[in-house]
């Protein structure tokens, strides 16, 4: 890289007869900048005289550099800046750093210790900037910084005058950048933390020692030179540290219910937590922003009060990034075994996307106050007896982005008395920008709360659809990871029934449940995989009715129908022959190339007979098996694609069908060539040779399987 150097350039330090400013001032100067060394030279409280800048300015010249030494105030300095043009001729860049401090506890505070510090830190900050600023801007070119603490950030005991100085000419910076943009003046803040005269006995000895100037002076540097394009930029920097800050604004939220209800001191009480919560928050740059933020909510607010009409409307805001799709993904069984599945799983990925199921998460609205509010007098909704009935989701705008932020409305459009129990079905309706990209429906089942001699049906309800009564055009096979409720649950789910043992046992599990939505999530993958050119946003709309739980580590079963653009589809319990998912369909913009599926390609797999006697013989060789202590997963193709997965455990030890677990080494074979060398007609080694048989992992691991398996199976 090239060195950036200030050649021709004249800067005034202040206050840099130590410390910071030394450093500074030397710094530019090794890089071919003429500098103006300012010190009054006194003590830390901003008494005494001494000849600091002389000694600065003698090192300079002593390494080959050119500068002056300036005594002058900073509270007179238009005197600091003449010496700069009576010396040189020009200024181009300015740093303030000079500073005093007067620390005092606030009741033992003068007037003399508050006005002395704002005199050196904002009025001498001032009064040099206004006079270099003319020659600034005649010669269309300037740099300065104003130098800020974190105790005018955050506060600092003792020092209020400090605090109120520092804080100050962050203000002070903002504003000048404004004023300083046209004119290419850039004015911009550094929050040092660093060993000098004003905390060598406020710092521990260790970190005063540790926190040397020098580190600080390169962030300075940078950011007065010419290549610098930053302005109104406050950057904290410490040993060898650097961040940027800013303030930011919450949401915020209006102070009333309805546009004609009063601001009142009870309502501000009631919104308050509204207004203190952070998520959400962004930074703004100007005032006329914040103006026009302040009015776009406003009229939100006046649009949906027009909206809700006798609805009853829950409003909320969802955030999501490429972090909350990979977790997601994670979570309804992608894989990066499959790679069709990276692109759900790598942020990186030239295809990276989301899963549709995905934006499922959007509208759920199991936590809000909406059912609840809905239910009949004499009757209850709350977590203890919601389950989720039925889900859809239907895409009407552009597929989503892999990043965002929606406006989500969601609102009661009936309660159905099933006798023992109620339905409630819940519209949401999600919009980014205010165009709506899609909507949701969920079929909340309250458990016990029926009888009210209300509704069986709904006319607003999206209803399920039976499967056809033939044989599956597809059927795709995959088992669940005993993880994974405790992994699905971080895309949002909290409830405790999928994650403690005690809740599933009080509701009746034998243990933690699968989320229906993780369910559904792999049945989605699926069709979309066998049916939809495994493209997001190919999806119109998906729906499906729960029936039975799912324990986490059972295997799910996805039968397809593939009729026209809709894709029937129902998901049974490999394990039971639970149907888990019933009257379920994806409608599809346009039915891609149907690729083999795993379970109806293993129809016809010769290799399934050569795992089942492998797992015949496995019984009768337990310890054997436990002496390989390894995983192996095979992948079984078929025309060069993976269409069924066996997962030899030898540390358990059990043979399971699918991928199960982390396995030590992987084998990828074809269903043909297996049971050539399962038969002896194919050497292993040879297979290898020739490409054949591919292995990855622990290598090494492989070669234990053959003593085991030998007597029945040349592996």
């Amino acid at each position: 890289m090239d060195q950036l150097r200030f050649d021709g350039r004249v800067a005034v330090v202040t206050g840099a007869g130590g410390g910071l400013g030394k450093e500074y001032a030397l710094l530019l100067a090794s890089r071919g900048a003429k500098v103006v060394v300012n010190d009054l030279g006194g003590a830390r409280d901003g008494v005494g005289q001494s000849n600091f800048a002389d000694a600065v300015v003698k090192e300079i010249k002593d390494k080959g550099g050119v500068a002056v030494a300036d005594y002058n105030s900073v509270v007179e300095g238009e005197k600091i800046i003449k010496t700069a043009i009576d010396n040189f001729g020009r200024i181009d860049i300015l740093i303030n750093n000079a500073g005093i401090l007067r620390d005092r506890s606030f009741l033992k505070l003068s007037d003399q210790d508050w006005d002395l510090v704002h005199a050196v830190h904002l009025k001498g900050a001032y009064k040099t900037t206004h006079a270099a600023f003319a020659h600034f801007k005649k010669q269309n070119y300037g740099r300065i910084i104003m130098t800020s603490s974190n105790a005018g950030i955050f506060g600092n005991f003792g020092q209020t005058n400090y605090s109120a100085a520092k804080l100050g000419l962050v203000g002070f910076s903002y504003a000048l950048a404004l004023e300083g943009a046209k004119y290419n003046i850039k004015v911009n803040t550094i929050v040092p933390t660093a060993a000098s005269r004003l905390t060598e006995d406020i710092l521990p000895p260790d970190m005063f020692e540790a926190m040397k100037p020098n580190l600080i002076a390169p962030v300075v540097a940078y950011m007065v030179h010419e290549s610098f394009e930053g302005t109104a930029q406050v950057i904290d920097s410490t040993l060898g540290y650097a961040s940027k800050v800013h303030f930011v604004r919450s949401v915020g939220t209006a102070l009333k219910k309805k546009p004609s209800d009063q601001v009142t001191i009870e309502s501000v009480k009631e919104f308050w937590p509204k207004v203190m919560d952070m998520n959400g928050a962004k930074h703004l740059d100007k005032i006329a922003e914040v103006t026009l933020d302040l009015v776009e909510r406003l009229q939100e607010f006046e649009d949906r009060a027009k909206l809700d009409g006798d609805k009853n409307s829950y409003w909320k805001k969802y955030s999501y990034d490429a972090k909350d799709l990979l977790l997601y993904a994670l979570g309804v069984g992608s894989s990066v075994v499959n790679p069709s599945d990276l692109k759900f799983l790598y942020e990186s990925h030239e295809n990276f996307t989301a899963l549709p199921s995905f934006f499922i998460l959007a509208g759920m609205c199991m936590e809000a106050p909406l059912v609840p509010a809905a239910m009949p007098p004499g009757k209850h909704a709350d977590f203890t007896n919601i389950l989720h009935g039925e889900q859809y989701i239907e895409f009407v705008g552009d597929f989503p982005g892999t990043e965002g932020t929606f406006e989500v409305r969601s609102y009661v459009v009936d309660i159905l008395d099933k006798s023992s129990s109620a339905v409630a079905i819940v519209n949401s309706e999600i919009y980014q920008d205010k165009q709506l990209l899609y909507r949701t429906q969920q079929h909340i089942f309250v458990v016990g709360q029926g009888g009210f001699n209300g509704p069986r049906k709904s006319n607003h309800a999206v209803d399920v659809q039976p499967a056809p009564k033939r044989k599956p055009d597809a059927v795709v096979e995959q088992r669940t990871a005993e993880d994974q409720a405790a992994l699905y649950r971080l895309s949002g789910d909290l409830n405790p029934l999928h994650i403690d043992p005690n809740v599933a046992v009080v509701s009746g599990h034998s243990k933690p449940i699968l989320h229906g939505l993780a369910s559904l999530g792999f049945s989605v993958r699926h069709v979309l995989a066998q049916f939809g050119d495994n493209n997001p946003a190919n999806v119109k709309a998906i729906k499906v009715r729960f029936a039975k739980p799912v324990l986490p580590g059972q295997t799910l079963v996805t039968e397809m129908w593939a009729e026209g653009k809709r894709v029937h589809f129902q998901t049974k319990l490999k394990e039971t022959g639970n149907v888990v998912i019933t009257g379920a369909y994806v409608d599809l913009k346009n039915v891609g190339t149907v690729r083999p599926s795993a379970a109806s390609a293993s129809e016809d797999l010769k290799s399934d007979a050569v795992f089942t006697k492998i797992k015949t013989e496995l019984a009768n060789n337990v310890a054997k098996a436990k002496s390989i202590n390894g995983v192996f997963l095979y992948n079984i193709t078929v025309n060069g694609k993976t269409v069924k997965q066996w997962t030899l455990d030898f540390k358990t030890p059990a043979i399971i069908e699918g991928a199960s677990g982390k396995p030590d080494t992987t084998i990828t074979i074809s269903d043909a060539d297996m049971v050539e060398v399962a038969s002896g007609a194919l050497n292993p080694q040879v297979a290898f040779m020739k490409g054949k048989l591919k292995i990855s992992g622990n290598i090494m691991l492989a070669q234990k399987l053959g003593p085991l398996l030998k007597s029945d199976a040349k592996l």
